[in-house]
């Protein structure tokens, strides 16, 4: 099993979580999809689920709740940065054409936070880590694997980004796909929106493995989820575009196995 023990390096996707008008609906989706654990939290932790897998934390989930003075956020799925200065990351930010929309706030004495978008409109978190450095379990069956960026100007992403300490490179054999990178590795992928349906906005796309494409969406389906690309094989793997039944749109793919792409 993928387990992460270590901190993350700072730009690297760290943890991911869902904001759902029905949270118990969604522990139940999840958990019959991934075989997730979980349940609502603490009054003190606003309610948030730290789900498990194989007993590791794995996502979070949580009850969409309105601004002052605003509309509830859509249900989405949110991918967060790692950085060692949640503050500073946040300013730097706001420097380069951003927009900080959480500022930066302590969640117990596990870490620190903020929400914020690029100046293309992709919206994702910022985690400085303290008792909890975010997932535990990576690629496999029920856990993220992938974070990408699509963005409806790279040109004006990829500078943003790399103050945050991320690099862009093309991606071998992949034209038009850019891998992301933080101290020489791999850390996700980014590209246009080329071949977006029309009026798509700027988003972090989050790819969990699974062991089964097909059947995977199969049971998504059944579960009143929805398709948004149907399963299609590509260079890493078969994969396919869902949203679950709330709204939350996500990726699944059954990764081609090491050595044989």
């Amino acid at each position: 099993m993928p387990e992460v023990t270590d901190r993350y390096e700072p730009g690297v996707p760290c943890w991911v979580d869902v904001m759902v008008p029905d949270q118990q609906a969604a522990l139940d989706f999840y958990k019959d999809l991934f075989g997730w654990q979980g349940e609502v939290g603490p009054p003190e932790t606003g309610g948030y689920s730290v789900c498990t897998l194989h007993g590791k934390p794995v996502a979070g989930v949580m009850a969409a709740m309105a601004p002052d003075g605003g509309p509830t956020p859509p249900p989405a799925w949110t991918m967060y940065l790692a950085t060692e200065d949640t503050d500073a990351a946040a300013h730097r930010i706001g420097e380069n054409g951003g927009t900080v929309m959480v500022p930066g706030m302590d969640v117990m004495d596990l870490g620190r936070m903020a929400v914020a978008k690029d100046p293309t409109g992709a919206v994702f978190g910022l985690w400085q880590a303290k008792d909890f450095v975010g997932a535990q379990v990576v690629n496999e069956h029920g856990a993220v694997i992938w974070s990408e960026l699509n963005t409806s100007d790279p040109e004006t992403a990829e500078p943003f980004y790399r103050n945050l300490g991320i690099e862009t490179a093309p991606m071998e054999g992949a034209p038009g796909y850019n891998a992301l990178t933080v101290g020489g590795r791999t850390v996700g992928g980014a590209q246009g929106l080329e071949n977006s349906p029309p009026g798509t906005p700027s988003h972090w796309l989050t790819y969990f493995a699974v062991d089964d494409t097909d059947s995977t969406v199969d049971a998504l389906v059944r579960a009143d989820g929805s398709v948004l690309v149907p399963p299609f094989d590509m260079m890493a793997g078969r994969m396919a575009v869902v949203q679950d039944p709330q709204g939350a749109v996500f990726a699944v793919i059954r990764p081609v196995p090491p050595g044989t792409a």
